[in-house]
């Protein structure tokens, strides 16, 4: 675990090393963290309790569609262990389902809760799926934990992002999502052409 030298992401929920990693994160050390153990996570704990780990070890920290699977109330813990865990110099990458964007959706074409909003790869995901969980995943695994807790607006996950201690955050919206990066410490250019973000 951590080869010195390399840069390394934390991925937060990630449920197993096999589902890739946006490229941005070539050539990083990949460690998951999940608190099930059966995607034999490098750390298996509750991203809750990351403040009592060892901290400033990783270059980046992906956490893509877990935050929503806290309590609103947790929120905040999590991404304080977010900080705890990044190097000075590091990033959070984080991306939610945009609440905003489904009820206009939703709204829009006079769907239903139980109405298909889109159809995924793993099949049709209702409305209600994006709200609380996709009810599927769930009745067929028994694990209370995959179900949607809290959600997120940009102007939410990027208050909370500040909040919790990152200085500097770009967030966009597309495709009912949300997708945000926090820094610990503004970037520098040669950051934000390698991470695609847009000039300050």
């Amino acid at each position: 675990m951590n080869h010195p030298g390399k840069r390394t992401v934390l991925n937060v929920g990630g449920s197993s090393r096999n589902i890739a990693l946006p490229a941005i994160y070539a050539g990083y050390e990949h460690l998951l963290l999940d608190i099930d153990p059966k995607g034999q996570p490098d750390l298996l704990c509750d991203a809750r309790e990351l403040q009592t780990t060892a901290a400033a070890r990783f270059d980046a920290v992906y956490c893509s569609h877990n935050l929503e699977h806290y309590h609103r109330h947790d929120v905040p813990r999590v991404l304080k262990g977010f900080v705890h865990v990044l190097k000075p110099q590091g990033f959070a990458h984080i991306r939610v389902p945009d609440l905003m964007a489904v009820m206009k959706e939703a709204l829009a074409r006079g769907l239903e809760p139980d109405d298909v909003l889109y159809q995924s790869p793993a099949g049709p995901i209702q409305v209600l799926d994006v709200l609380y969980g996709w009810g599927m995943e769930i009745e067929r695994s028994g694990v209370d934990f995959y179900a949607h807790k809290t959600g997120f607006s940009r102007k939410l996950l990027t208050k909370v992002l500040i909040d919790a201690g990152f200085r500097k955050v770009y967030a966009t919206i597309g495709s009912l999502e949300i997708s945000a990066m926090a820094f610990l410490v503004p970037p520098d250019q040669a950051t934000r052409k390698a991470l695609n973000l847009p000039e300050d």
